[in-house]
């Protein structure tokens, strides 16, 4: 048992029942709050795309930050990103990572689908 917010304790854990969600203390078969979570829209829609480098042993990423989409349409364009470009990719918090340097595909692959990006850095 650990500390709670509503009361001086909360169940963790329990044989009946297993895991407890951390956020609203149910069971976590019965929880919600990861469904509410994906649903939540982690851009702005000022959409960029940029190659970096830095922090990655000198291995080339182009990055497309800033997609108004949710976590699930996320997994769906990255998908889709990694098909055309012919490459691995990745995202993480909100922003989609592809392994190379596809700015010029994305780009155009964007503006198909009717999203305005623009190329950002040098």
């Amino acid at each position: 048992m650990t500390r709670g917010k509503d009361s001086e304790f909360r169940v963790v854990y329990s044989t009946d029942q297993g895991q407890f969600c951390p956020e609203c203390a149910k069971p976590r078969k019965s929880c919600s709050c990861e469904e509410e979570r994906r649903r939540i829209v982690t851009g702005d829609g000022n959409v960029k795309v940029r190659r970096e480098t830095k922090g990655r042993g000198g291995k080339t990423v182009t990055t497309i930050s800033g997609l108004a989409l949710t976590k699930a349409e996320l997994g769906v364009m990255l998908k889709d990103l990694k098909r055309v470009c012919g490459s691995g990719g990745t995202e993480k918090d909100g922003v989609l990572e592809i392994q190379g340097d596809h700015c010029d595909t994305v780009i155009g692959e964007l503006s198909k689908r009717g999203i305005r990006s623009k190329r950002a850095g040098g």
